[in-house]
């Protein structure tokens, strides 16, 4: 049976990367939690999906830093808004998580305000401390390396003052961009290394001739990262393979071709609301209503993959390990 991950905690419930949801995640009995790390001025690696944060947190609401709005290009898109590596941790961690998708997800975002951000460390003590394992993403990379950061530097030298440098049995890291993972192995890190491929386009720090996501699934793809990784995470439509009634038809003929390389196979994301789920399982009432997730789940559970990222993780729990919840019914 996969690994259960809760994906930034339980963000089905509580707004992501806050402590409530890594800690509802754990209660669940999740495998492991992921964290996604950005940096900050200083150089602390905040816990954050992306280091843009005016959805995720209350900083627009914060007057003594409306001065720091601003616009910057991240891995070739414009955006705008509020920046993690403008604040310092100290100016950060005053900040309060909030609901990132509040539509679909209002009973999260009836906690937000209510939790501070987190710094990698503290996840990594928390994740310790209750006995999980963490899948840690590296965010953005190349964008941050053209700023002055190295991430390969803050990630390795974090996890060697944390105690987490050599956990092999604990310690899972992933990134979109290959370049940064190969500078953590040319470090010495000996914990799997993950390449996550999203379902179209190229790597944010693609170099003319490089792989495209899509190469990256072909036969000589595979082979060439089955040298450089131990595993990839696939976006679950890429697995899932629908057809065109938007049901699925997978899995996909790589997943066995990486099983045979020796790489693992992991999917992001399972979510249950008809909003995130193929056409095919989509029922009535709304984006933010549940559709019949179990049953495209299903093929992802009988692919036999090696681990899948959850938002709902009383639900993933349940449903790939056959397990009974504590969580409640699918509604709470």
């Amino acid at each position: 049976m996969p690994v259960v991950i809760g994906h930034r905690g339980a963000p089905g419930y509580l707004p992501e990367h806050s402590r409530g949801s890594y800690l509802r995640a754990i209660e669940a009995g999740v495998d492991a939690v992921e964290p996604d790390v950005v940096p900050t001025r200083d150089g602390v690696l905040v816990v954050r999906h992306e280091n843009e944060i005016s959805a995720t947190t209350d900083v627009s609401s914060r007057s003594e830093f409306a001065h720091r709005f601003t616009s910057k290009v991240v891995d070739g898109e414009l955006l705008t808004g509020f920046f993690t590596e403008d604040f310092t941790w100290d100016e950060l961690r005053t900040l309060r998580c909030r609901e990132r998708i509040p539509a679909l997800r209002p009973a999260s975002a009836a906690h937000d305000d209510t939790e501070p951000l987190l710094c990698l460390r503290d996840v990594l003590d928390l994740a310790r401390e209750r006995g999980v394992g963490v899948v840690l993403e590296v965010k953005h990379a190349a964008s941050f390396a053209r700023l002055g950061f190295d991430l390969a530097e803050l990630v390795g030298a974090e996890l060697r003052a944390a105690g987490w440098w050599d956990a092999e049995d604990a310690l899972v890291i992933e990134s979109f961009e290959p370049q940064v993972l190969a500078r953590l192995r040319e470090r010495g890190i000996r914990v799997p290394l993950v390449q996550l491929i999203e379902a179209a386009g190229v790597p944010a720090d693609h170099r003319e001739g490089e792989p495209t996501y899509a190469d990256m699934l072909r036969p000589a793809g595979l082979a060439a990262l089955a040298e450089e990784v131990d595993g990839i995470s696939p976006d679950k439509r890429l697995v899932l393979a629908p057809d065109l009634r938007g049901r699925a038809s997978g899995p996909a003929r790589f997943v066995a071709a990486a099983r045979e390389l020796g790489l693992r196979v992991f999917t992001w994301t399972c979510r249950p609301e008809n909003a995130f789920l193929l056409p095919a399982y989509r029922r009535p009432g709304g984006d933010a209503a549940f559709g019949d997730y179990r049953s495209e789940w299903a093929v992802l559970r009988d692919t036999g993959l090696d681990g899948v990222f959850v938002d709902h993780p009383d639900l993933g729990v349940e449903f790939f390990r056959g397990e009974s919840s504590t969580e409640g019914s699918p509604n709470s």
